[in-house]
């Protein structure tokens, strides 16, 4: 059974630490925890809120109605009471996030020394918050302990998207960092600033970011750069020289709503044709769309491996809700080594001769166009030996349902006992469209996807000729993620 627990208050509150508090002891009391944010672009005031749902069986997404309410102000109740459940509890009256520690603790029966270990772990404040947790454990006087698994389990890794990436790219023996702060991608600065071996360089925009990134790659080191889509718009061109110039890229793209500055805080899913179609001219690029952070550690790492052997642009397309969000995982990521080989010579944006000397002759023109169409085809040789889609559900139902990036766990989370197969696409370029068209050819076909126009959509098109009609399309765009009590409602209606 899944529980849903609701944080909420004013930027600057903590409803953060106190999610994480609590996720932490729900996972070691064997438990699988699922948190996302929800939060404004505000520092302080506004409203913000965490999802965290729990359950003795794996979890990857909230449910839209709470068994418990956690108000750090009174907004939390006006604007949350109408999704609690019957029997479900409100907790509020006070505005200190570790009373609400100790009050959750003691309703689910969690041991008090793991939340004093968790406050220690803070260090500021021990003695203030371990009384203000005492009293809200010492005033809760109900006990819900029967939903609890209370099995030790084995270690798991709870992980947001972010550290995914990050994660994969020092696996990857990254070099330097480059970004300029763009919400969501903006938390890998944090992450790779504390890694020994990695040196992290803020600059004053995108185009700064790349056009550096090119050049500390041009000196043979491993890079990345990390954005959102109004960056990597600034990017593009930059982007571009290294296709013809065969200089390996690595691009984290972690999407929000656009187009312009769009929601800045929220999610979506609208930049996967932005991210495949970057750049003008012909030329190869990888992209790849994980849907969970294990998949992120190990995409990223894949990302380096293609763009160094191939000195190619590699993109890592993510978003929001895969970056902030918080998964429980239990499985080790699969790595490989990466190999930095870039030789150090005369790079330019012009089409060159062997000397690297640029070049109008239509005999050379014509030969480097040759040997950047068949880099093409070893490419998708290479890529094989990965995995680029996945299947989960039903096997061999007549319906499959198609999705990628972020959407994975709630899929997943929604087609339990249902007569459906997923699809998840992790490879958008190349893209494996013989072994994707065999597995769609006379199934009912039904899209879930964070955008408007359902772009997988017209990618599936363009590389298999199936056309998925706009009826079969589930669609959210209002800048929040699918929620899985309603998108399996959602899912049964289109199966009828």
């Amino acid at each position: 059974m899944r529980y849903n627990i609701l944080i909420g208050g004013e930027a600057g509150q903590g409803p953060n630490v106190l999610t994480q508090i609590i996720g932490e002891a729900l996972i070691e009391n064997g438990n699988y925890v699922f948190y996302s944010r929800d939060y404004q672009s505000l520092i302080r005031g506004g409203h913000n809120f965490n999802i965290l749902t729990f359950s003795e069986e794996p979890v990857c997404s909230n449910d839209s109605k709470i068994d418990i309410l956690v108000c750090l102000d009174n907004k939390t109740e006006e604007m949350h009471k109408k999704n609690l459940k019957k029997d479900g509890i409100i907790l509020k009256n006070s505005d200190e996030n570790m009373y609400y520690a100790g009050r959750i603790f003691k309703l689910l029966c969690l041991d008090f020394k793991l939340l004093e270990k968790s406050l220690k772990k803070l260090e500021k404040n021990f003695d203030e918050n371990m009384k203000d947790a005492k009293k809200g454990y010492e005033e809760e006087t109900k006990h819900i302990c029967k939903i609890m698994n209370h099995k030790k389990g084995e270690h798991h890794n709870f992980l947001n998207g972010n550290q995914g990436i990050s994660q994969g790219a020092v696996k990857s023996d990254i070099n330097i960092y480059y970004a300029y702060p763009m919400t969501p991608a903006t938390p890998i600065l944090n992450e790779l600033a504390v890694e020994k071996n990695v040196k992290v360089i803020e600059l004053e925009n995108e185009i700064a970011v790349i056009n550096a990134a090119i050049g500390s790659s041009i000196l043979g080191k491993n890079v990345m750069a990390g954005t959102s889509g109004g960056g990597f718009d600034l990017m593009t061109e930059a982007l571009s020289m290294t296709g013809i110039s065969e200089i390996p890229m690595v691009v984290y793209l972690s999407q929000r709503p656009g187009p312009g500055t769009g929601v800045a805080t929220y999610t979506s899913q609208g930049d996967l044709n932005l991210a495949q179609g970057f750049g003008h001219g012909e030329f190869s690029r990888i992209l790849v769309a994980p849907g969970d952070p294990k998949e992120a550690e190990e995409l990223t790492n894949q990302a380096f491996y293609l763009a160094q052997k191939f000195k190619i642009p590699s993109i890592i397309l993510g978003d929001k809700h895969l970056a902030e969000s918080f998964y429980t995982i239990n499985e080790k990521s699969s790595i490989i080594k990466v190999k930095n080989e870039t030789p150090f010579g005369r790079y330019n944006s012009y089409e060159k001769d062997s000397y690297g000397s640029s070049t109008e002759d239509a005999n050379i023109i014509k030969a480097n166009i040759e040997k950047r169409l068949k880099k093409i085809e070893e490419i998708k040789k290479e890529t094989e030996r990965f995995s680029r889609f996945s299947i989960y559900g039903k096997q061999n139902s007549k319906n499959i349902i198609l999705g990628w990036g972020s959407t994975k766990g709630v899929i997943i989370d929604s087609i339990n006992d249902l007569d459906v197969e997923f699809l998840q696409v992790k490879y958008i370029d190349p893209f494996p469209a013989e072994e994707i068209k065999k597995k769609l050819s006379g199934k009912n076909i039904i899209l879930i996807e964070n955008s408007s126009r359902g772009q997988l959509a017209e990618i599936i098109a363009n590389k298999t000729g199936i056309s998925i009609e706009n009826k079969n399309k589930i669609l959210r765009y209002d800048g929040r993620p699918f929620l899985a009590d309603e998108l399996r409602e959602e899912i049964k209606r289109r199966l009828r």
